[in-house]
């Protein structure tokens, strides 16, 4: 492209851009405030049911539904305009939590809410994410994809920390109107920073039967496919181990700094590797850095303690990296008609994966305990990475649909 795509963008020039800040801005005050929102809604479960398992199922109620509306709505990111879809997630998100807030619901009524609402997360965060090319085209893409993964990182470990303090200072009730007004303000934010873009596509009648179609679609591509399972998989087999890290640690106090340098290690990788290597040294890292998602669980077969435990965890987190040198390449396979489904539904499968992951070493770790189980977890990492050898290593082609 332009001088900018072979030398590798700046965040300079990333940052130069009205939209991306907005979309930037937007994005860490959504991240902040759902952290908030979920932990203030355990909490308040917690306090009417008495229940560790609901209050644990609150806490994940905001996740669970995503495999559904990935399955059944990705459509409405492409038929729907881009800044009416995100505003209408941030509204969503302020009545939601002034319900949960002052409505005085009953448990079963607060769970339901947020697991039907949460049906069309994938569709809001899809609308989002297919604009990015638009207002930052070839490598700026990259690293603007590589700034949202630090975001991410850090802006849920910032709404941990402020979530924490709100409960304390103003008790759950207070916290969720705290997000509420996060969830405003990003709304604000959208509807005045961001220029009308229209629809992508106008297309058949019905959104479920264009999702269904679409999906399936992008899936029979033999370039599409490949490139969403090197996104999946990888992720499915760190995500394993890292559930095993409460019952390791042997309780919630050195877990938490075990899992806190998991996200510092995941800020850095992505930090590093999207600034600093060149569109191409970025792409050929995609298999190394995929294998060292699964490297260090390896160690511990020697029970580490809580130090090198969490050098290793954040050894491993920055093996996240690799998922940028897929982001051109899925970018070119897919059509831009269909660009909003295509990025909600590797969305989709990533979070999918992660929960799949938990759920399949939490059940080896029953059988052979924790320290094994994520071994098993690192190896079985590795030996998907070495498999997917010619999908993290390969060139994409433009799909038909």
């Amino acid at each position: 492209m332009s001088q900018t795509s072979e030398r590798g963008a700046t965040f300079g020039e990333v940052f130069a851009v009205r939209e991306f800040r907005v979309l930037f801005g937007s994005f860490a005050l959504m991240i902040a405030g759902d952290s908030i929102k979920m932990l203030a809604l355990s909490v308040l479960v917690y306090a009417q049911s008495g229940s560790p398992g609901l209050s644990a199922a609150a806490y994940m109620a905001g996740w669970l539904p995503y495999i559904f509306g990935g399955m059944f709505l990705l459509s409405l990111a492409d038929r729907l305009p881009p800044r009416a879809l995100m505003i209408a997630g941030e509204l969503v998100r302020v009545v939601v939590c002034l319900l949960l807030a002052f409505a005085g619901l009953p448990v079963w009524a607060m769970l339901a809410l947020v697991l039907v609402t949460g049906l069309f997360s994938p569709v809001f965060g899809a609308a989002r994410s297919a604009m990015l090319p638009d207002v930052l085209p070839g490598d700026a893409f990259v690293l603007a994809r590589s700034l949202m993964g630090v975001t991410s990182a850090g802006a849920q470990v910032g709404g941990l920390a402020l979530g924490g303090a709100f409960l304390a200072w103003t008790g759950a009730h207070g916290a969720l109107a705290v997000t509420a007004g996060l969830s405003l303000a990003a709304a604000l934010v959208l509807r005045l920073g961001l220029p009308y873009r229209g629809a992508r596509q106008v297309g058949e009648r019905g959104a479920v039967r264009a999702t269904l179609r679409v999906n399936r679609e992008l899936l029979a591509d033999r370039s599409v496919r490949g490139l969403l399972l090197a996104g999946w998989l990888p992720v499915l087999c760190l995500a394993g181990p890292e559930a095993m890290v409460v019952p390791y640690m042997g309780g919630q106090g050195q877990a938490g700094v075990v899992l806190a340098a998991a996200a510092v290690g995941m800020a850095v990788g992505e930090f590093v590797v999207g600034r600093f290597a060149a569109p191409s040294l970025r792409e050929r890292l995609s298999l190394p850095l995929a294998v060292l998602l699964g490297v260090p669980w390896l160690f511990f077969v020697l029970e580490p303690g809580v130090v090198w435990a969490s050098v290793l965890s954040a050894c491993a987190a920055a093996g996240l990296a690799y998922q940028l040198g897929l982001q051109r390449r899925f970018l070119e396979a897919v059509p831009e008609h269909v660009r909003g489904q295509a990025f909600g539904l590797q969305s989709a499968g990533l979070m999918t994966g992660q929960a799949a992951g938990a759920a399949i070493v939490g059940g080896v770790g029953e059988l052979t305990g924790p320290p094994a189980a994520m071994v098993i977890g690192g190896a079985a990492g590795v030996v998907v990475a070495l498999a997917l050898f010619r999908q993290l290593k390969g060139t994409a082609r433009r799909s038909g649909i």
